[in-house]
Parts: structure tokens; sequence; C-alpha cells
């Protein structure tokens, strides 16, 4: 009797040691497929943005990052000063199933679940279909615009166990060309959570360039379609999509000047005429700069350098608000605190119309239609006169924002299992 009684103490004893130095059960591995090209800070802030919503909702899982080609050295590095764990990995994979380096290999192997992250479209189709086909593992889609696509593609969406559209257009479309996930909403695009900062750089810069916090507002021009051919290797020169540009540079730009004008006239803040993509620099000198009067000019700072996300977004915090013809500086700002105005013409996708979404309508301008263009400089102006309603606004659009991103990313970590 008394030696069963040892050995059923002994095997307790021995369960409980061996359950508390058990390897702790294997955290959930996701390959976040994202980092789309470094020439645009907005861009650039899909990533971390992402990053920062998995960190927040989904603690538990470990995520790679399987950047593009382009996922340049300096970015990375910011990226990593944020997430000093991430892991990143590039390349593709082959049609004998095999990834084309053994760092990518390993990340798809050791995957649960590919996250396509958010951008202009499904920009990594081949990739998350080629990563199905061979792994036959779960896949998601995080914000994206969508206008169509080939049956090929519907067919892969529709495997998704989720794909989330950034703007209200894109999901109707979706729905519309027949893809049949289980789950297909409106899903904020990542870089409303981004949350880089260089604030070192940032306050040596307004230094240097005597602007006071709080005292200014930054400007982004833009032209009809980026001139690419101009800052990436190997990119031809598009004559039509130049001779567009050519003929609505000045109908384009004449806005931003009146508001610019009107700004620094009527009150005692100044303009920060500043750059999204690398072409912008000399887009804001040609378009808006050169085009104002003298004594405008003095209250206007042109950014003559192109700057990475984390010193812009530490720039952005630093100001009174946003207006341009950009989208994802107002897209930072909006999930930073900052005011916002994005002005869109009929060339861009259907992305502006998240400010619908999201309850700044009154914010989002048509460029193309002169009855909202002459409203425009006006509305810059409340952004200085009326900072209070304009914090109302930003603050009830931050709540939706932050519903959908903690609505969306339950469902993330429900399909990896947590």
């Amino acid at each position: 009797m008394m030696k069963r009684r040892t050995f059923l103490q002994a095997s307790v004893a021995a369960a409980i040691t061996a359950n508390a130095y058990a390897a702790p059960a294997k955290r959930p591995q996701i390959l976040l497929r994202s980092s789309w090209q470094v020439v645009n800070i907005g861009d650039i802030a899909h990533t971390p943005g992402v990053l920062a919503l998995l960190e927040k909702y989904v603690p538990e899982a470990e995520v790679t990052l399987w950047a593009s080609g382009d996922f340049s050295e300096e970015v990375s590095a910011m990226e990593k000063k944020r997430f000093p764990k991430l892991k990143v990995v590039k390349g593709s994979i082959g049609k004998d199933g095999k990834a084309s380096n053994a760092d990518l290999q390993t990340a798809i192997s050791g995957s649960d679940f590919l996250l396509h992250g958010s951008g202009p479209s499904f920009v990594a189709r081949r990739d998350t279909g080629d990563y199905v086909e061979h792994t036959g593992k779960p896949f998601g889609i995080y914000g994206i615009t969508f206008g169509g696509a080939d049956p090929k593609t519907i067919a892969l969406m529709s495997q998704a166990k989720f794909v989330y559209f950034r703007d209200t257009v894109s999901l109707a479309k979706g729905k519309e060309v027949g893809i049949k996930s289980p789950i297909m909403e409106f899903g904020p695009d990542g870089a409303f959570a981004c949350d880089l900062r260089d604030d070192a750089s940032a306050e040596a810069f307004l230094k240097q360039s005597n602007l006071a916090e709080g005292k200014f507002l930054c400007c982004i021009p833009r032209l009809r379609y980026t001139p690419y051919w101009l800052v990436k290797e190997g990119r031809a020169f598009d004559e039509k999509k130049h001779a567009r540009n050519e003929e609505m540079k000045d109908h384009d730009h004449q806005p931003l000047r009146d508001a610019i004008t009107k700004v620094v006239t009527e009150t005692d803040y100044k303009v920060l005429l500043c750059p999204e993509d690398m072409t912008q620099m000399k887009v804001g000198k040609d378009n808006v700069y050169d085009h104002l009067s003298d004594d405008v000019k003095q209250k206007v700072v042109w950014r003559e350098n192109f700057w990475l996300t984390d010193q812009a977004l530490s720039t952005y915090v630093r100001s009174a608000g946003f207006f341009g013809l950009e989208m994802h500086s107002p897209i930072m700002c909006i999930g930073n605190g900052v005011p916002a105005i994005v002005g869109r013409f009929a060339e861009q996708t259907s992305k502006g119309f998240m400010w619908k979404d999201i309850g700044l309508g009154d914010w989002l301008f048509d460029i193309d239609q002169p009855q909202q263009v002459a409203k425009y400089a006006d509305t810059v102006l409340d952004l200085i006169e009326k900072p209070e309603a304009a914090q109302e606004k930003v603050h009830a659009a931050q709540a939706v924002v932050t519903q959908r991103q903690k609505a969306t990313m339950e469902v993330v970590r429900q399909s990896v299992g947590l």
C-alpha cells in the first residue's frame, strides 16, 4: 500500500514538474506580404501601420514581413527602430513551389497564415496565389482598394478568409464582380495606424525653416499621374500620361495656390509645401511656389529634399493641419489626431471616398467640380479659424477607424487560431 501511495505521489510530482517546464505552445506565425515601394512615404506607411495593429490586437503572434524587392536598407532600419524584433524576407516562389532563397523558404514553411497588407490593390496577387497553391495554407486580405480583376484573381480572392476593402466603393465592386470570401467588409487603410516618429529631425527642420509648432499648415501637390519614370530605374517615359499632367497641372494646383494665399494673408500662420513621393519636391516648386507672389512666398516654406515617413509624421503632428492632393499623408494625419483635407480627381482610384466612409465628406474635394473647388480655400482656412470644430471632426473619424480596426483584427485573431 505504501509503495503504491509513494508511486502515485511521485507520478503526480513528475507530471507537475514536466508541465512546469514544458515548452510553451507554438506562437502563431503570420507572414505579412507588404511594403510595395519606397519612393512614396504613404506606400511605406502601410506596413508599419499593419504591424502596429498586429502588435496591439494580436500580440501572441510572431510576424515576418515579406517585402517587395525595392525595400531599402534605409526604410528597413527606420521600421526596425519601431519594431526591433521584426524579421524581413524578400523573394518569390518558383513554379516548382520552392522559394528563391533560404530565408523566404523558412518563413513560408514556418508560417501559419499569410496576411496581404494594405495597398492600392491586390498588389501581391501572384505571390499570394503561389503561396496558396504550394502550401495550402490560409490567407486574408487587409485594407485594399479594388477596381475589378480577371476571373482567376476573383477566384483566388474568394478563397481568402476575409477581404477588407479600404473604401466602400471598392467593397461594392468586389461584391458586383462576384468575390465570395465569407467576410467582405470595409476595413480602414493600414496607414491610419502608422506611428513612426523621428522627432529630432522634425524639430531640427522646423527650427531651420522658422516654423513654429502649431502655427503652420502642411500642403502636398500632385500631378494627375505620378511620373515614376523620373525616380524608378527602368520605368519608361509615358507620353500620354505626361501630356495629361501638362494639360491639367495649372488647373489642379490653382486651388492650392488660392488656399495658401488666403491662409498667409488673412492669418499669422505659415504653410509648409512638402512631398509625399520623390517627384513632388519639383512638382511643388514648379506648380505652386513659383506662382506665388513675393509677399506670400515670405510665409511659405518649400521643402526641397525628400523625407521618410517618420520625419514626415513627426512634422505633421506639429502642424495645425493638412491640405493637398495626396491621400496617405491625410490618412496618417487623421490617425494621429491632425485635421486633413483631401483633394482628388478622376484619374485616381476610389480610395479618396474612404473620407466619406469615416465621416469626413466635408473634407473631400473633387478638383474637377468647380462648385466644390469654390469652397476649398475657405475650408482650409477653417482649420485655423475653427480649430475646436476641426478637432471634433477628427475625433469622430478616429472613433470610426478605431472601431473597425478592433473588429477586423479580431477576425485576424480568429483566423490564426487565437
